[in-house]
């Protein structure tokens, strides 16, 4: 009964994590974009590739949560879940040891874990799936209940995930687990990040240029006991540290800011307006079509001509003045390379790719 549960929370735990991606699938490969960088481990050849690495390892961790939570080949599937969690486990130590990705979108957007958490969650799961092989390993041989229900069951579940992730990468997650879903009043959010800012302070690694000593201080202790004014204490630089004390509240609206070309800030005035359409673009380096742009802002305009239509990137943008925005945060926003952004008075009432938007407006 025991091995049964245990093996029926394994599976469920690989769904759940699958399915989270799944459903963003382009967003996962951003994080991977994120892995392979130059700041990173430095593949600039699989950064190329994250996409399709991102629809492989989604698609396979799917495929054998639903595996082992049918019990349909058991060796092979415990296998795969041993040499992922290793894989996963290695990306995971890595990041929270140099602390070079802050999250590493194993439940993509829907739960957010700290690089130890991700680590030790990793490490749990590793654990529970060898504690598996060693209970199922005298069953091995044995005929496996391989009944046409269950691979019926594992038939549908396979190309039902294979159209969630189709549906994320060519239109918009089925289920937005991000900040910039639609209903999010974005200005309501910014208000409440300023109203309970996270707190940080920053410590000294001090060091006794006579006895060797080192201890650890506040910067405001650096200053109120005059270690700032004993020469016999020196700050070791590379040790200087900025560390959490209050942890205020956490929104991804609080990085959404939109300039000009001569870095004005745009933000509050765009979020204050009732009818704003923003139409993003994500790579202005790739071929854009432009027709596209114009079309939308035609139609817009005429619908309403009080409305503010603004197109916001990271580059300049052919026949366009537009604003800006980091790089980082629009694809947060944006998962298509032309995407649209409805605002009244900073709530966003509708966001959908420039394609899928024209469709719906016909």
């Amino acid at each position: 009964m025991f091995k049964k549960i245990l093996r029926l929370l394994v599976g469920a735990v690989f769904i759940v994590s699958g399915f989270v991606k799944a459903v963003d699938a382009k967003g996962f490969s951003f994080k991977l974009e994120e892995y392979f960088s130059a700041q990173v481990f430095d593949l600039p050849m699989l950064e190329r590739l994250a996409l399709p690495i991102s629809i492989f390892v989604v698609g396979l961790e799917l495929v054998l949560g639903i595996m082992l939570f049918l019990g349909l080949h058991i060796k092979k599937v415990l296998s795969m879940m041993i040499a992922l969690c290793v894989y996963f486990a290695f990306l995971t130590f890595y990041s929270a040891y140099y602390n070079k990705v802050t999250d590493c979108g194993c439940f993509g957007d829907a739960i957010k874990f700290t690089p130890w958490e991700s680590f030790a969650k990793d490490i749990v799961l590793l654990v529970f799936i060898l504690i598996l092989w060693v209970l199922y390993r005298k069953d091995f041989r044995k005929n496996e209940n391989r009944s046409s229900l269950r691979i019926s069951v594992l038939v549908v579940s396979v190309v039902m995930s294979g159209w969630v992730i189709a549906q994320g990468i060519r239109h918009q997650p089925i289920i937005d687990f991000r900040d910039f879903k639609v209903g999010t009043d974005l200005k309501a959010e910014k208000q409440k990040i300023a109203k309970n800012p996270s707190e940080y302070k920053t410590f000294y690694v001090l060091k006794n240029t006579k006895t060797k000593e080192e201890k650890k201080v506040s910067q405001d202790d650096y200053i109120n006991k005059n270690y700032w004014q004993d020469s016999t204490w020196m700050i070791e630089e590379d040790k200087t540290t900025s560390e959490l004390i209050k942890d205020g509240y956490h929104s991804e609206v609080s990085k959404f800011k939109i300039e000009d070309a001569g870095g004005n800030d745009f933000t509050d005035g765009i979020l204050d307006k009732k009818n704003v359409v923003l139409l993003f673009v994500s790579n202005p380096e790739d071929n854009v079509d432009v027709s596209l742009i114009h079309q939308v802002k035609t139609k817009e305009l005429k619908k309403n001509p009080n409305i503010e239509f603004e197109v916001v990137s990271t580059a300049p943008v052919k026949g366009f003045e537009n604003l800006y925005m980091d790089g980082t945060t629009l694809k947060t926003i944006a998962r298509n390379n032309m995407f649209i952004l409805v605002l009244n008075k900073g709530k966003i009432v509708d966001k959908a790719s420039v394609e899928d938007y024209i469709r719906h407006q016909k």
